[in-house]
């Protein structure tokens, strides 16, 4: 087995204590603001199986740093106009880290959501389904 001093818990915690969170009602607030894009890092299959926030866009989370950076081969245009970003993901752990993570980069305007998705159908309950790929 391998060895570990340290868990996710305490990552996730560290993380939460150096980025911005923000509630589903701050989020909500916030949609529709310029510059804004709103992040949703879930797999596919949680986009496929639960829907989305209306609006967002998907990242897959081993993809982020490498879609944002603009020397990245990876780079997506998308971000060509973001001014700031608000990640989520199922549960509010793996946007906490890919804030902190983005906040290394250098990048100053990013929050994330607290207790993702999750909390958002409970306290929002908005969603849509995950609109069909076009080839």
């Amino acid at each position: 087995m391998l060895k570990m001093t340290r868990g996710v818990n305490a990552l996730v915690k560290d993380a939460e204590a150096t980025v911005t969170t923000l509630t589903p009602a701050e989020v909500q607030d916030r949609l529709g603001e310029a510059g804004l894009i709103l992040v949703d890092l879930r797999d596919i299959r949680e986009l496929k199986r639960d829907g989305r926030i209306p609006g967002s866009m998907h990242v897959p989370r081993g993809m982020l740093e490498f879609w944002i950076d603009p020397q990245s081969p990876y780079y997506r245009k998308e971000f060509d106009q973001a001014e700031s970003l608000i990640l989520y993901c199922n549960k509010g752990s793996r946007s906490a880290l890919a804030a902190q993570s983005l906040q290394t980069m250098g990048m100053e305007s990013v929050a994330h959501m607290a207790g993702g998705l999750t909390r958002w159908k409970d306290e929002i309950g908005q969603l849509e389904p995950l609109p069909e790929r076009r080839n």
